[in-house]
């Protein structure tokens, strides 16, 4: 059965979503060329002609992954609600114990981006997304007197190593700690962060 022609965009939308999943299910140092393009049943050259070489095919993939991600924290953020209320559908969405990104894929890339200059300044853009993000709606709720903190951008920041690094122990170490206790103390750090008590935070829930 024939293929169905593709216009570049959409060509090259399935070899990157192709490229995640090979990057997933292999490890970025792993993943060739050959087995995106095995994987659509096209040819070597067809891959490289749109991405030109590996690095740049898997930075892109990373990027790619990203989108949607960053989307639906825009969406989040862009309630007509409180401030708190979508800070901390954020965090809670993004922590290791939510629905965000597959944080398998992102470690690989982490570790990757230390000897890969395209991918390090793909993961850098997205991590300087996120922070500008948490930063800009925490700096809102200061405005509007829900909260209390006095450096936004440093929260922002120490919210996101948290969350990487419990990222880090939920995924590679399993068992190490429970879901359960994560997100305790994700939503203690938070609080802790915003000057408020714990129970304004699951106020929120309701």
């Amino acid at each position: 059965m024939a293929r169905v022609r593709l216009s570049v965009a959409e060509r090259r939308e399935e070899l990157l979503s192709a490229a995640v999943e090979q990057i997933e299910a292999r490890g970025v140092a792993a993943v060739r060329i050959a087995d995106v393009a095995s994987v659509l049943g096209v040819s070597n050259a067809l891959v490289l002609y749109h991405f030109d070489t590996k690095e740049k095919l898997v930075a892109a993939a990373f990027s790619h992954a990203a989108e949607g991600d960053l989307a639906h924290l825009r969406r989040l953020l862009g309630r007509r609600t409180t401030a708190l209320r979508r800070l901390r559908a954020a965090v809670r969405w993004y922590a290791p114990t939510g629905q965000a990104k597959g944080w398998r894929l992102w470690i690989e890339g982490w570790a990757a981006a230390l000897r890969e200059p395209a991918l390090q300044e793909v993961t850098r853009d997205l991590d300087r997304q996120w922070k500008g993000a948490i930063t800009e709606v925490i700096a809102e709720g200061v405005a509007a007197g829900e909260f209390r903190c006095p450096d936004p951008g440093a929260t922002a920041l120490r919210l996101t190593a948290l969350l990487d690094g419990l990222a880090v122990q939920l995924t590679s170490y399993p068992g190490a700690i429970s879901r359960t206790r994560a997100q305790e103390w994700v939503d203690e750090a938070l609080a802790q962060e915003l000057g408020l008590e714990r129970k304004a935070l699951t106020a929120t829930d309701r």
